[in-house]
């Protein structure tokens, strides 16, 4: 028994070797860019930086450290992060409702987050002393809003909440929303551009204090997810049997679903709509680490940060000097990768 519960959890290797790619590219994505640094020059200028940091000392000067502590650093954190949150909001929203196709993107989630953030800007929601929090606040508030009237729809419309309904619910949900933020956004004139590129997904000047909030809700968020793996796995035989070998059902499922609204409303209120990362990274970890949920969460954190760690890189040198929201880029890969899963459920079935 002792042999099989350590296979069903990630060992220090395993952990070790993931850690190690998403070091690898979080270093490449650091390096490369509109102008290119040296991997020497940057390990340099971070381990300078630091040092200076514990010393109390001001950070290195130059055209080099300022691009990579200034520009490059806190924005490849917050794309690494906001990655590991979407993947493992996904691969939690696929384990909890038996269903392939679950993500924020495809169930129309992120639309109802974004929905919120726009409504924060454009009706001026602040609060006192936090001026970030009003867009955070709506945008968590309407993302886990949207999943509860999402998921209620469906279950209306079919209890089997087969893959097919939930879908088509997702997708009209996410039309009527997008219908609603195209409304708000033609009120709010003197900020059309920012939010019209902020939507389609995008992670320009984002800061370390970004990078910090988004961490702190991977903390707690993400913890309480991989908390509840092995509630996971029962899900996998159906709520009755998960019921019977003694889950609470319900907590379970508002806990997850508190949490995925969490992390969705976070990384959509600062980086905006970036879709399919949820989709796309769970299902490629699978084919690797399997189906068991004590293995594949901590796989998809690490997934996601690098999945969209490189989409960010394509995003930024792609079409240099010229850049392309983060959003069109996962977009385009997820959109592939969600017809052949359709087609591949559809011929399973």
């Amino acid at each position: 028994m002792a042999k099989k519960d350590r296979g069903d959890r990630f060992s220090f290797l395993e952990y070790l070797l993931f850690a190690a790619i998403a070091g690898a590219v979080f270093c490449l994505c650091v390096c490369l860019g509109s102008v290119n640094i040296a991997l020497q020059d940057t390990l340099s200028v971070i381990g300078s930086a630091l040092q200076a940091l514990l010393r109390g000392e001001p950070p290195p000067s130059g055209l080099s450290a300022s691009i990579i502590l200034s520009i490059r650093l806190p924005r490849v954190l917050c794309v690494a992060f906001t990655g590991a949150a979407l993947s493992l909001a996904g691969g939690a929203m696929q384990g909890l409702l038996k269903n392939p196709l679950a993500d924020g993107s495809t169930l129309g989630v992120s639309s109802g987050a974004a929905l919120g953030a726009v409504t924060s800007i454009v009706f001026g929601i602040r609060f006192p002393g936090l001026p970030f929090a009003g867009t955070m606040v709506m945008a968590v508030l309407f993302a886990f809003l949207s999943l509860l009237l999402i998921l209620t729809l469906a279950f209306n419309l079919d209890h089997a909440l087969s893959t097919n309904t939930i879908i088509l619910v997702g997708v009209i949900f996410s039309m009527f929303v997008s219908s609603l933020t195209s409304i708000l956004i033609t009120f709010a004139a003197d900020h059309i551009q920012s939010i019209t590129f902020w939507t389609m997904g995008s992670l320009v000047g984002t800061t370390y204090q970004d990078g910090l909030v988004i961490g702190v809700a991977l903390l707690l968020f993400g913890g309480a997810i991989l908390c509840l793996a092995r509630e996971l796995n029962a899900f996998a035989m159906g709520e009755d049997n998960a019921r019977n070998i003694g889950v609470n059902v319900r907590r379970v499922r508002l806990t997850v679903l508190i949490a995925v609204s969490g992390l969705i409303g976070v990384c959509v209120s600062i980086g905006g709509t970036i879709g399919f990362v949820g989709l796309v990274t769970p299902h490629m970890v699978r084919l690797i680490v399997g189906p068991n949920h004590r293995r594949l969460l901590p796989a998809s954190l690490f997934g996601g940060a690098v999945f969209l760690m490189l989409a960010d890189l394509a995003a930024r040198t792609l079409l240099s000097p010229a850049e392309l929201p983060i959003g069109v880029v996962t977009s385009l890969v997820g959109a592939v990768v969600f017809v052949l899963i359709f087609y591949r459920s559809r011929k399973g079935a």
